[in-house]
């Protein structure tokens, strides 16, 4: 058996664009990712199959459309061996905006390479990813990046250090056609050319100074389309250790950057009691982590 991490995405900023003639909507944004994900492992068998597991499996679809389902298909003609069973350990919320969907597949694209494919070059594996999602290149090493147009653009991102944050989603699964539909509608796009930003940030205090000077496009729209986003984000907002709160990707969950692992921890333990039904987890952002 081998397993393989699939670590939550967040969006630090996150820049969108009128939207193309096509329909999708340029974007840029500097993602980072977490400590804290899934757990996907894959064993040998004749036919590629899908078993899901975890606090939020039972909020899943098929499996067939699941994409760690398409990200087999994708290479199957490619192996050479016969095929993986998975086992998906889902950790976390679904409809989220921490890239779950694209970071399993990134995981499972890492697993089948691997076990099936060890000849394929990096540059097969990422069009695979990107053309899964627009989270799908950055996802697949799960290393900080700048991604541009649709996602699939990446470029290096500046030197971060590791940063101790706070993720919290109250229970609310986000749509993001529905965002993107309030942002159309509101016309509020975003220039989308990658703002001006240092080689390298010195600690968590620079990086959140900075971030005060960006946004996230979507963050308004999310919070149109789930009043609890709006509800976790002002809670956040309102807490001494936040250095910065925002929301990650098009919503469901918001991020705290704190001054360390105590601020981070004491932060995570107060929301914990004011709101049970929350899922709220303390974590390190940076990355890669498997």
């Amino acid at each position: 058996m081998a397993e393989a991490f699939a670590p939550a995405k967040v969006n630090l900023f996150l820049h969108v664009g009128a939207p193309a003639a096509d329909g999708y909507h340029p974007i840029c944004s500097l993602m980072v990712f977490a400590d804290v994900g899934d757990r996907l492992d894959a064993r040998p068998a004749e036919a590629f199959s899908l078993r899901v597991r975890g606090p939020f499996g039972a909020g899943l679809g098929g499996s067939e459309d699941n994409l760690v389902m398409r990200a087999a298909r994708a290479l199957a003609a490619e192996a050479t061996r016969p095929a993986l069973a998975f086992t998906l350990d889902k950790q976390l919320p679904v409809a989220s905006g921490l890239g779950g969907g694209s970071s399993d597949a990134g995981a499972a694209l890492r697993l089948l390479r691997d076990a099936l494919a060890p000849d394929l070059p990096d540059a097969r594996l990422e069009a695979v990813a990107a053309a899964l999602g627009a989270d799908g290149a950055a996802c697949l090493w799960g290393r900080p990046v700048l991604a541009e147009g649709r996602g699939e653009r990446l470029s290096a991102a500046p030197a971060l250090p590791l940063m101790d944050a706070v993720l919290v989603n109250a229970g609310a699964a986000v749509s993001t056609p529905e965002v993107y539909r309030r942002l159309d509608a509101s016309a509020a796009f975003g220039d989308v050319a990658p703002p001006p930003m240092p080689d390298a940030f010195e600690d968590v205090h620079e990086v959140a100074g900075w971030l005060a000077t960006q946004r996230n496009d979507l963050e308004a729209a999310a919070v149109a389309v789930s009043p609890e986003v709006g509800a976790v984000l002002a809670t956040l907002r309102d807490e001494p250790e936040a250095l910065i709160a925002r929301v990650s990707g098009s919503g469901g969950t918001c991020f705290a950057l704190c001054d360390d692992d105590i601020a981070a921890e004491s932060l995570a333990e107060r929301l914990e009691s004011l709101a049970p039904g929350w899922w709220v987890r303390r974590c390190r952002l940076g990355g890669p982590w498997d």
